[in-house]
């Protein structure tokens, strides 16, 4: 588990591409009666895990091959993808946070001969950090707040709009697209720092 850096109050931050959270209907629908999710490895967030299961997602304009399934199976399916990604589908996906996809962007799964259209569920995720409650705590930082957020890298940038999310199970740790990491230099195993004040 990630801890705080209590002498300087950073926290990792990880660099999340794009991938998939599937419904055990649509689990099936794809991978036939009775598929499970076969675990890859485990993530950072407990009980979290990258199963061994990729699909393709395809929308109006184009078409990404071996996107990951992110385990475990969920009540909703959900594809998370960056901004660079829907534009090359041909989505206008909205920016959100992970669970909210009420009247989101649709589109095609497909995996080998098994193919289905959800009709939402594709966003962008916006930026957040999981952390316990004894680390919001040493924060000073409350669920679903905004916060701004420093990243120290070769081109450092300032995250503002990231949201703050708490729960003891979480592990604490920021997560980042593709897109943000890219556009401040920011590798994995970076640092980030909430700010109070920008100037």
């Amino acid at each position: 588990m990630a801890n705080l850096n209590t002498a300087t109050k950073t926290f990792p931050v990880a660099i999340s591409a794009r991938h998939i959270h599937v419904s055990e209907k649509d689990l099936q629908a794809l991978f036939g009666p009775n598929a499970t999710l076969t675990k890859d490895f485990d993530l950072s967030q407990p009980g979290q895990f990258a199963a061994k299961e990729r699909v393709s997602i395809e929308g109006p304009k184009g078409v990404l091959h071996n996107v990951r399934v992110l385990g475990p199976v969920r009540a909703a399916t959900q594809v998370e993808i960056s901004r660079t990604d829907a534009m090359k589908l041909g989505l206008t996906p909205p920016l959100r946070q992970s669970g909210d996809i009420e009247s989101s962007a649709g589109i095609k799964l497909i995996n080998q001969e098994q193919e289905i259209i959800i009709k939402q569920g594709v966003i962008i995720a916006q930026a957040h950090i999981h952390m316990t409650e004894k680390d919001a705590l040493a924060l000073d930082v409350q669920n679903n707040e905004l916060v701004s957020v420093e990243v120290d890298s070769e081109r450092p940038v300032t995250f503002r709009g990231v949201v703050v999310r708490v729960s003891n199970e979480f592990s604490l740790e920021m997560h980042i697209d593709t897109d943000e990491a890219n556009a401040g230099f920011i590798e994995q195993q970076a640092e980030g720092k909430i700010i109070r004040s920008l100037t």
